[in-house]
């Protein structure tokens, strides 16, 4: 199973919220659930847990893996 780095303080992709807003280290590019993606034709609505193995950074294609989760107030 994959983790995402400031998930939850108990860390995990169980612990991520499904509203919660990743961003994106190289180019800060943010994925919102409540937007989804039109470039990978995410629809509105995916929590970044449930993406496909294979999304990517649609601005750099950077891994999942380098995304961190932002503050609830941002």
């Amino acid at each position: 199973m994959k983790t995402f780095e400031n998930a939850c303080p108990g860390g995990g992709n169980d612990a991520l919220p499904e509203d919660a807003r990743m961003e994106c280290k190289i180019c800060w590019y943010v994925y919102d659930p409540a937007r989804g993606d039109d470039y990978w034709q995410i629809p509105p609505g995916t929590p970044f847990a449930r993406l496909p193995d294979h999304w990517r950074c649609p601005e750099c294609d950077g891994d999942r893996e380098g995304f961190m989760r932002l503050p609830d107030d941002q």
